[in-house]
């Protein structure tokens, strides 16, 4: 048989044999060598075979057995190793990928999948695969490991593959199923841990901020945002991720942990993408850090009110007040009390953020609120290098310690009493007619320090009496004059008289 190439292929006990083989052969295993001895009287006999066997040969036979099958043979399955958990195996129509090994009964390989590095990727159940593996494969779990025994009928029959696999050949796989989900599969959603307080709920067309972890089905990691120490930022439900993934963000609390499984039809497909392989199930594992709407306002929250509470904030007001800063998940970014001073700035203008200027409107001394800032009215995409994340919904925890009116809006200074009617002639001190810029500044820190003038509060001294110095100042040469000279009640009155 070594001469031809190919093995002798016989039913054994059926008359296909000379009687002496026909008993030889029974009881030998797979891979078992005899050396049998045959009288002609089991043999061919008196006759022989013409110009092969003379009449009353003895025949010896050096027999080496590959392989053995009967025609009432099913598949077998070994599982040698099955993981713990096994929430969903493999069932008719079910698309699986899994690596094997796949031999001969004589443990002769004819084929490997990791040998090619990739696996095979096929349905299960409705006539991809030969029978034998169409069968073996039922009932699997992801990361399970079996050896599948299918006999030649259940697998290339008489005839083998026409390569690799001869005629008759029995056929044993090593298989380890890496993934599977079926054609009709959705999301799956595992939550792992909820926040007792959940105020809201992603919806489509949040802009939501997350960490997650991304694995196959068998535990391979392709991704992280841990690794790069940044959330994942996107809107949801508007196909900026894939559509597993859109589905899966919406219904979120912030803080909230859950496993999004996604089959690869929501996912990336058949072709894959990167270290994702084609048709893979996706695991991940996400933990939403914030989300706002770029619809969303100020937030505001009264956690205290005095009881006298009648002189409320407005722009233009100088405020001293504490803080506590952090994100939406309880990080803490700045706060004044470890500083051990307060934040002052002059309401309405523009020194904080527009959602702080927001936030701080309408309190009053001792109040203590909880403010929310999304992004866009706070440090938006960019943040604060080191210190805000882009995208970030702040919090602020403050208490306001201090309110100082301020001045009617458009007044950098307003008098407190009667404005005398020689005004240009007392801040003209040397009376040449002309005022410079010192003698108008002597004259407002005069008029503050008595009592009777009063300055924005809030404001460097010398940037307000210049910027007062220099509106007077019509044609900037540095001098007032008296016919330049004018106040702002004044000016009020000639535009609307020029208007009229």
């Amino acid at each position: 048989s070594y001469d031809r190439g190919s093995t002798f292929n016989v039913f054994v006990g059926k008359g296909q044999l000379i009687a002496g083989m026909d008993k030889a052969l029974v009881g030998m295993c797979v891979n078992e060598r005899r050396f049998v001895k045959i009288p002609p009287r089991l043999a061919y006999g008196t006759e022989g075979v013409s110009g092969v066997i003379p009449p009353n040969a003895v025949l010896h036979f050096d027999v080496l057995l590959i392989d053995l099958w009967n025609s009432e043979d099913q598949v077998q399955v070994q599982t040698y190793f099955r993981p713990e958990q096994c929430p969903r195996t493999v069932q008719v129509s079910d698309f699986v990928r899994y690596h094997y090994n796949g031999t001969f009964l004589d443990g002769t390989l004819f084929d490997s999948s990791h040998n090619r590095m990739r696996t095979y990727d096929t349905y299960v159940g409705i006539g991809w695969l030969i029978p034998g593996m169409d069968q073996g494969l039922l009932g699997m779990c992801v990361g399970e490991k079996r050896i599948i025994t299918i006999p030649p009928f259940l697998a290339y029959g008489e005839e083998g593959d026409g390569k690799e696999i001869p005629g008759q050949a029995s056929l044993v796989f090593d298989v380890a199923l890496l993934d599977l989900h079926n054609p009709k599969d959705g999301i799956a959603i595992e939550n792992q841990h909820v926040p007792e307080s959940c105020e809201r709920r992603s919806q489509a067309g949040d802009f939501v901020r997350y960490h997650y972890n991304g694995t196959l089905l068998d535990g391979t990691l392709f991704d992280s945002s841990y690794s790069r120490n940044r959330t994942y930022d996107t809107y949801v439900g508007k196909g900026y991720v894939i559509a597993g993934m859109d589905e899966g963000l919406l219904g979120v609390c912030t803080g909230e942990k859950r496993r999004i499984i996604i089959p690869p039809h929501l996912g990336y497909g058949e072709e894959g993408r990167g270290k994702i392989p084609g048709s893979a199930v996706l695991v991940f594992d996400i933990h939403v850090v914030d989300f706002h709407n770029p619809s969303d306002s100020v937030s505001i929250t009264v956690n205290y009110k005095p009881s006298n509470c009648t002189v409320l904030s407005k722009k233009g007001d100088y405020l001293k007040y504490h803080y506590n800063a952090s994100l939406l998940d309880g990080t803490l970014l700045d706060s004044t009390h470890s500083l051990g001073k307060t934040y002052n700035i002059v309401l309405g203008f523009g020194q904080v953020v527009v959602g702080m200027d927001m936030g701080l409107q309408d309190m009053c001394v001792g109040e203590r609120r909880t403010v929310v800032i999304p992004p866009h009215l706070g440090y938006g995409e960019d943040g604060v290098e080191g210190e805000v994340p882009g995208s970030a919904v702040l919090v602020f925890d403050i208490e306001l310690l201090e309110l100082v009116s301020g001045l009617p809006e458009g007044y950098m200074f307003v008098w407190n009493g009667e404005v005398s009617p020689n005004l240009f002639e007392e801040i003209d001190q040397n009376h040449d007619g002309e005022v410079l810029l010192e003698e108008f500044s002597e004259y407002i820190q005069a008029q503050v320090d008595s009592g009777k003038g009063k300055l924005a509060p809030g404001f460097d001294f010398e940037k307000i009496v210049k910027n007062m110095f220099t509106n007077q100042d019509r044609d900037g040469n540095g001098k007032v004059t008296a016919e330049e000279f004018k106040l702002k009640d004044q000016e009020a009155k000639e535009e609307e008289h020029d208007e009229l």
